[in-house]
């Protein structure tokens, strides 16, 4: 799924295109690449199909978020597996080749992701667990360090295929088999936390989420909202963090939840306040508080955040590839 990053996705299409080349040497597997475009106005579409006529586009007039755009691309998919891309990731021949043959080997697994990695090949988090309570009182740094086997990083995996609660989707496989029993992205969120959700909702429909830490891809992480617009998209993560705890866990620990957060951010604002008048970086946080703390404040009001503007989240270009 694209919106307004015409470059990230040309860029994107042509890492792609060689990589099904070379998966096709020899009488490999087929793919096709679906491309859903979210109401761009940068001329995506225009551009796509100029240089990738083979390229199965679906144009959507407006912004309809990550979740339900990327579900627009499931729905036209006509492959066992189905790859949902990031246009800022890039993912060699091997790696597509390994996880759809672990995908083939396991019949009871319904998404694998791989090991994330930076450009400067820095690991990247690729694995999570889903927030709760104590997750939102202690730093996730501290819990990793504590209980390494609940709450696992990828400074504790070994190499081998790891069962876990959730997977980050920059670059995400997935068996179409799977979206009968579990269904697809939930779309009640517009950014953040929908693939979260989705794990929770493949594994208790009886499917397994699997992370193959031996199985590498990059993810750029370059045209992040978070960069371009940080009070909306903090404002984002918070309304999605409530909609995931009320709609799974329940109203009384949303308003916990709620609290805790709206507390972090009156104390943020309060004891960083003499630092924002004299550190340029420390006033930029410390703005990006303050405006999240009067959202609460306000009352949550649901004109702000990245639903708001119509702008999709921090990695929202989704192209998808699926293997025949």
């Amino acid at each position: 799924m694209t919106w307004n990053t015409r470059k990230l996705t040309l860029e994107c299409l042509e890492s792609l295109a060689a990589v099904l080349r070379e998966a096709g040497k020899g009488g490999g597997m087929a793919a096709e690449v679906i491309l859903v475009d979210n109401g761009s106005d940068d001329a995506t579409v225009a551009a796509v199909r100029d240089r990738f006529p083979e390229v199965h586009v679906e144009a959507i007039p407006e912004n309809l978020g990550f979740a339900a755009g990327c579900n627009v691309g499931l729905r036209v998919a006509e492959g066992r597996h189905v790859l949902i891309l990031n246009s800022d990731a890039r993912v060699p021949f091997t790696t597509i080749a390994q996880c759809v043959s672990y995908l083939d080997a396991n019949p009871d697994v319904g998404l694998v992701g791989p090991q994330l990695l930076h450009a400067d090949g820095r690991k990247q988090t690729s694995i999570h667990r889903a927030p709760t309570l104590l997750t939102e009182l202690l730093p996730k740094s501290l819990l990793q360090l504590l209980v390494p086997r609940r709450y696992p990083s990828w400074r504790t995996v070994g190499a081998a295929p790891l069962d876990v609660e959730a997977l980050t989707g920059a670059v995400l496989f997935v068996r179409a088999a799977m979206l009968r029993d579990a269904g697809s992205l939930p779309e009640d969120y517009f950014f953040f936390l929908e693939e979260t959700d989705w794990c929770r909702r493949v594994r208790r429909a009886g499917w397994r989420v699997v992370h193959l830490p031996g199985v590498v891809a990059t993810h750029l992480s370059g045209a992040s909202s978070k960069r371009r617009d940080p009070v909306k998209t903090r404002i984002e993560y918070h309304r999605s963090l409530y909609h995931f705890f009320r709609v799974n866990r329940g109203a009384s620990w949303m308003v916990m939840v709620f609290c805790a957060r709206l507390l972090k951010s009156l104390f943020y604002v309060v004891t960083q306040a003499p630092l924002a008048i004299v550190a340029g970086r420390g006033r930029d946080r410390w703005r990006v508080h303050r405006a999240v703390l009067g959202w609460h404040l306000r009352g949550c009001p649901s004109a702000a955040g990245l639903a708001g503007r119509g702008v999709v989240g921090e990695s929202p270009r989704r192209v998808v590839s699926s293997a025949r």
